[in-house]
């Protein structure tokens, strides 16, 4: 994650994938959310967060860096489309910072914020799908193991992406990188089911598809 200037060459089709990406989530987000005040203070501040987050990283190789993601917390909060342009936001923040690469950015995006929200979407409807309409399967089905499932994700898709290129082994990436996005999911599962736990408790109204009505037996 956060890949730097000159580790890989993505080229045009990296920044068409971006831009086509970017296009149909600002053609599909729901604006009036962030009409609301108090929605649009915690869509910022959540960015402002996960940008100090993604600095609090680890890594002894360039583009070999883990840090929480936040993918899935913004797509239960915001839904998909705005939680891909918010982390498409932390990475220009990243970016401004050096933490990341600007040549890179495209495919620094596409990684986290295209596998990243794609990932917690897809768990978040199979969740829908498959299993009850209940408190606790909302919270660890959708806050706990679709933090864990989407790091993941995005550590495999990292590593599948640093081995087409070339710029690592295959062999050393899976035996010296991915089997940490394991801990790291571990950690992102913590974070992602604490802070949906209290938003589903007291402030439920700021999760995208809470129902009070079903979950709280509120009217």
């Amino acid at each position: 994650m956060n890949l730097p200037d000159g580790l890989l060459d993505g080229g045009w089709t990296a920044w068409l994938l971006f831009v086509a990406g970017v296009g149909l989530a600002a053609w599909r987000a729901p604006w009036h959310v962030l009409a609301d005040s108090n929605r649009l203070h915690v869509f910022l501040g959540t960015i402002v967060a996960l940008l100090l987050l993604w600095h609090l990283k680890a890594g002894v190789k360039p583009g070999l860096s883990l840090h929480l993601l936040g993918a899935t917390f913004l797509t239960l909060c915001y839904g998909w489309a705005l939680a891909g342009i918010g982390l498409c936001l932390v990475l220009v923040g990243a970016s401004l910072n050096g933490i990341a690469g600007w040549q890179a950015f495209a495919v620094n995006a596409l990684l986290m914020a295209g596998v990243g929200v794609a990932a917690s979407h897809a768990v978040h409807l199979l969740v829908d799908r498959v299993l009850p309409r209940h408190m606790f399967v909302y919270i660890f089905g959708k806050g706990f193991f679709a933090a864990a499932l989407t790091v993941i994700a995005v550590g495999a898709a990292s590593c599948l992406l640093l081995t087409l290129a070339g710029a690592y082994s295959g062999e050393y990436l899976s035996s010296e990188y991915l089997p940490y996005f394991f801990l790291l999911g571990f950690s992102e599962a913590w974070l992602s089911g604490m802070l949906t736990t209290l938003l589903a408790v007291y402030r439920p109204e700021l999760l995208a598809d809470f129902d009070d009505a079903q979950f709280l037996g509120r009217k």
